[in-house]
């Protein structure tokens, strides 16, 4: 028998959780559909520009087909759809 309690050996006993699979999901410059997602995340780090819409949870999705394109305004990230007519 131990003389004494594993010492640390409770904190490592914690579950490990699986990522939430967060990020950008298509690049500038590759093409879309509309409803396609285009970045996952928490919190506003990038912006719905033209032809995206922000979800709930603040996935960024497409509402037009196009191509992806990424700038910035104002030092903030934004994503935009450009169409292809």
């Amino acid at each position: 028998m131990a003389k004494s309690k594993a010492t640390g050996s409770k904190a490592r006993q914690g579950s490990r959780r699986k990522g939430k699979r967060l990020g950008v999901k298509l690049f500038g410059g590759q093409t879309v559909k509309v409803g396609n997602i285009l970045v996952r995340q928490h919190g506003t780090k990038f912006h719905p520009g033209k032809n995206v819409k922000k979800g709930r949870d603040f996935t960024l999705y497409a509402i037009k087909d196009g191509i992806v394109a990424f700038r910035q305004k104002w030092g903030k990230k934004f994503v935009d759809i450009i169409s292809q007519n």
